[in-house]
């Protein structure tokens, strides 16, 4: 990767993770390409010797330099934060606007990143100077988000009000990156931006929509045959189905029958193992693939993204006659459903669907009301 040369960096596509160039061993200069006639925007990556993790630095887009200038300085800033660290310094990132402030965020989360690339970057909110960012730029901000409808992406183009759940998934991603470089300000006062923030409270509804075995089994049949093995993944599992999407051959342990999660939304990876009908599915999946290759590939050797499995899922919901509403995230919520019905232990189903015990016992616990019966019938003496 030469990104010295401008024509190259003209060629690169856009995507999240920027394009890197060693400098020396664990030296890096990264390069962020972005849509066609917008300027990209320059990173450096440095090993820390002291915690063995690399230290990120956001340089910007060094608009106002000329283009075949920009790599020299680049290198010479990542050199010299590469200097600050190995003497032990702790250089601070140059972060100037929200915008700035969300893409550090970002490198660490690619959820987020898909979160403020619909909802923050391009908008007005994300110009804002972080030294001038008040309360009021951010209600004007989040009054928009709620009036702004989700689209299904289905044929039809439909489109759906924003539930409180959503508006506050979509609100907490900003609030943390902010949170990371921003003070909070005098309460009352326009200072305050976190006040206009503030999640709606109440707004996690019980989960209502569910498939039993027999819906989740003509799903599966109606499904098409690049995501029909994705699918019977999501009907048996209690994972997200982002962290479906992620696995890679190298997850599953095939002498073992165990599966390895790594660091999704719960923050902590964890590994289980799978029953006789699941390994062999994720068996036959990675036959003769290598092991960063997905487990469930789309015909283009791509893992699922939520761009791509909405279209297969809504098409075989319809074909299947399921609910309108029915969802690639209603698999988890059925089988996570299932096991609470099966008396598993809700710690044991928390521990392998990656959540807490609380959120367990919050939206599943009424369902083992049957044991509460059944324990006061064995004791009664009437």
């Amino acid at each position: 990767m030469d990104l010295s040369r401008v024509g190259h960096r003209d060629q690169l596509k856009a995507r999240r993770e920027p394009y890197w160039q060693r400098l020396r061993i664990g030296c890096f200069v990264g390069y962020r390409a972005s849509k066609r006639g917008k300027v990209g925007t320059w990173i450096s990556r440095v090993l820390d010797p002291e915690t063995s993790k690399y230290r990120i630095k956001s340089l910007g887009d060094l608009g106002k330099m000329a283009k075949n200038e920009m790599f020299s300085h680049a290198k010479q800033e990542t050199e010299r934060f590469s200097d600050e660290i190995d003497c032990g310094g702790s250089p601070e990132t140059v972060l100037e606007t929200v915008e700035d402030a969300c893409r550090q965020y970002a490198l660490n989360s690619s959820d987020a990143e898909g979160r403020f690339k619909r909802y923050v970057y391009g908008k007005p909110i994300a110009r804002i100077k972080l030294t001038k960012l008040r309360r009021h730029h951010l209600r004007e901000w989040r009054q928009w988000l709620s009036n702004e409808p989700l689209k299904l992406n289905d044929e039809n183009g439909r489109v759906k009000t924003r539930a409180s759940s959503t508006i506050n998934r979509d609100m907490v991603v900003l609030r943390a990156a902010l949170n990371q470089v921003v003070a909070h300000g005098a309460p009352n006062t326009d200072l305050a931006w976190q006040e206009a923030l503030k999640p709606i409270r109440n707004a996690d509804r019980q989960r209502s929509l569910y498939l039993d075995r027999r819906q989740r089994i003509d799903l599966i049949s109606a499904t098409n045959d690049e995501a029909v093995t994705f699918v019977q993944a999501l009907c048996i599992l209690p994972l997200r189905v982002g962290a479906v999407a992620k696995l890679r051959v190298r997850d599953f342990d095939i002498r073992t029958s165990e599966l390895n999660i790594g660091q999704d939304k719960s923050g902590r990876p964890r590994r289980f193992q799978l029953p006789p009908d699941a390994s062999e599915l994720f068996v036959k999946q990675i036959t003769e693939k290598s092991a960063e290759q997905p487990i469930f590939e789309r015909k283009n050797g791509k893992p699922w993204d939520k761009d791509s499995w909405k279209k297969p899922i809504t098409e075989a919901v319809a074909v299947a006659g399921l609910p309108d509403d029915t969802t690639a995230y209603t698999m988890r919520h059925s089988v996570i459903t299932d096991l609470v019905q099966q008396n598993l232990p809700l710690l044991t189903i928390a521990q392998i669907s990656g959540t807490s015990v609380a959120m367990i016992e919050r939206h599943y616990g009424h369902l083992q009301s049957h044991a509460a019966v059944d324990a006061l019938n064995a004791i009664s003496v009437l």
